[in-house]
């Protein structure tokens, strides 16, 4: 099922289930910036990240003794369970709450939330969690939107680049074969703000950033003026990834980071994972804007 949303400058498309973004469409252009899910390559279009980002040693974690499992970047992508709870003009709205189905995967009670709302030419992104347990909530969340590139039929994918907001010095982390994180890194800037695209980038997984300056991330093509960008004002790590043969590439805001590859998997000492007191409500948010 798809479920539409525009104002007077762009429309968006959020494909059921997993509530995932699958259209930014130009009301002005008729361009459209979203990866057009290929099934024969990659079969999402924007999956949304909860409880985990990434994946955990064995599909596994411990949480008070006991071993639970739980796939890579968790169960809200695909979930059937995440319904449309509002909708207006020129917003979408979807939720879940724990059930009998999450607590054997993830022993918490929670409400999740996820809004998109339009503004002119930008699509907020809004992700709401709240603890409906007793106990303190450990969790992670993160965004996975893919964009097209290239965005005209003229165009290669070595023509497209990605400016980051200011120069950065940062490595990427490196991925075990088993998606874990290493303590290996590798450079990718020098005082510089763009990372040139090439399928070959992707040859050994994501691009992996835990101490970005830039709080915004623009994907840009030398033969034309379209341009889109992403703002994750709320999200420490980032992400850039994309497969070897697809004419898209993914920029991902994150709250938490793939497992350790010498974790010993309890998953309160998991890096960058969150904690919210019972009750308590958080709110994180990113923005894809188009430029024309």
């Amino acid at each position: 099922m798809i479920h539409l949303a525009k104002n007077s400058k762009i429309e968006i498309a959020v494909r059921q289930p997993g509530a995932e973004l699958s259209s930014i469409k130009s009301l002005k252009s008729g361009i459209e910036y979203m990866w057009g899910c290929d099934p024969d390559i990659w079969n999402s279009t924007a999956p949304i990240l909860f409880p985990i980002v990434g994946g955990l040693k064995d599909d596994s974690y411990i949480w008070k003794g006991e071993k639970y499992s739980l796939k890579k970047h968790g169960f809200i992508r695909d979930n059937p369970q995440l319904q449309l709870t509002g909708i207006t003009a020129d917003s979408l709205s979807f939720g879940m709450s724990s059930n009998k189905d999450t607590h054997k995967m993830y022993p918490f009670d929670f409400e999740f939330s996820i809004h998109f709302i339009l503004e002119e030419t930008k699509v907020r992104v809004i992700h709401q969690i709240t603890n409906t347990g007793n106990t303190p909530l450990y969790f992670s969340l993160g965004g996975h939107p893919g964009f097209k590139c290239p965005i005209h039929f003229d165009e290669n994918y070595e023509d497209y680049y990605l400016e980051f907001e200011t120069p950065e010095n940062s490595s990427t982390w490196l991925l075990h074969e088993n998606g874990t994180v290493l303590d290996e890194t590798t450079p990718v800037f020098d005082n510089s703000n763009k990372i040139p695209l090439t399928h070959e980038l992707f040859s050994k997984d994501a691009l992996i950033f835990k101490d970005l300056k830039s709080r915004k991330v623009t994907l840009r093509s030398k033969k034309s003026k379209e341009a889109l960008s992403v703002s994750f004002e709320d999200f420490p790590f980032l992400g850039i990834w994309a497969k070897t043969n697809g004419d898209f590439v993914c920029i991902e805001p994150w709250l938490g980071i793939a497992d350790k590859w010498n974790t010993d998997q309890k998953l309160e000492k998991k890096e960058g994972i969150l904690q919210l007191a019972a009750g308590e409500l958080f709110e994180a948010e990113y923005i894809v804007e188009i430029h024309e």
